[in-house]
């Protein structure tokens, strides 16, 4: 078993953080939530240029500064990740009666759910997310249980970008 399986396992997160509002019916963000948005004041998220032989410490150093970077040269299509995305949105405009059917447990690290991160705020994050490792087809199968086509192209586009 992997170190973060391992991690998550010995601190579970918090049950009420565990399953993300219903987005459809909730339209503002209620007292009990809050959207974490942290300008950065040096100036624009970091572009990582994955042809360059630095590339390892800066995609290190994005994680440790920001958070998060944007990578070019990284060699996938146009055509795949606007199929991902398409899938993506699809994916989140699923009913959450649906999505839910995929909830991560409190000490697993797949599935649908908040970021576990969330319990380091006071209050709940206004967001939802989806974490897959290995094989997509059981996320697909849960989300989809009738729908083999949909199941298929899931599991197609999320093997394309492994």
């Amino acid at each position: 078993m992997n170190s973060i399986t391992n991690s998550y396992k010995n601190n579970p997160s918090h049950v009420n953080h565990r399953v993300p509002l219903d987005f459809s019916s909730v339209l503002t963000v209620p007292d009990s939530h809050e959207w974490v948005f942290e300008p950065h004041t040096l100036g624009s998220v970091p572009l990582i240029n994955l042809s360059d032989p630095n590339a390892k410490s800066l995609v290190r150093q994005a994680c440790e500064e920001w958070g998060v970077f944007q990578v070019i040269n990284h060699g996938v299509s146009m055509k795949l990740l606007k199929e991902v995305e398409v899938e993506t949105f699809r994916l989140f405009s699923l009913p959450t009666h649906q999505k839910i059917c995929a909830l991560r447990s409190p000490d697993g690290i797949i599935g649908y759910g908040v970021p576990r991160i969330s319990s380091y705020y006071s209050k709940l994050l206004w967001c939802e997310g989806f974490s897959m490792m290995e094989s997509p087809v059981e996320h697909a199968t849960q989300l989809w249980p009738h729908q083999p086509d949909q199941q298929t192209t899931f599991w197609y586009l999320t093997s394309l970008m492994k």
